[in-house]
C-alpha cells in the first residue's frame, strides 16, 4: 500500500477511490477488510448481535396521511 497525504479534491471522487482500491492486491484488500471489521467491532461490539434482526421492511411501518 502507498501511504501519503493528498490535498487534491479529485482524490475524494468515488471513481478515484475505486481506482485506488482496484490497484491493491487481493492480500491488501483482505487486510483492509480485517482492519475495518476490527474497527467496527471495537467501536460497537454488539453489532454482530444485530445480524439476527429482521430486515427493516418487517420492522418499520410506513404511515401516510389520508388524501383530502
Amino acid at each position: 500500500m502507498k501511504f501519503g497525504i493528498s490535498h487534491d479534491r479529485a482524490d475524494e471522487d468515488i471513481v478515484a477511490k475505486a481506482a485506488w482500491f482496484q490497484s491493491l492486491s487481493v492480500e491488501e484488500r483482505m487486510e483492509l477488510l480485517c482492519e475495518f471489521t476490527d474497527l467496527i467491532l471495537e467501536n460497537n461490539p454488539g453489532i454482530a448481535d444485530k445480524l439476527d434482526d429482521p430486515p427493516p421492511s418487517e420492522r418499520v411501518r410506513v404511515v401516510s396521511l389520508p388524501r383530502s
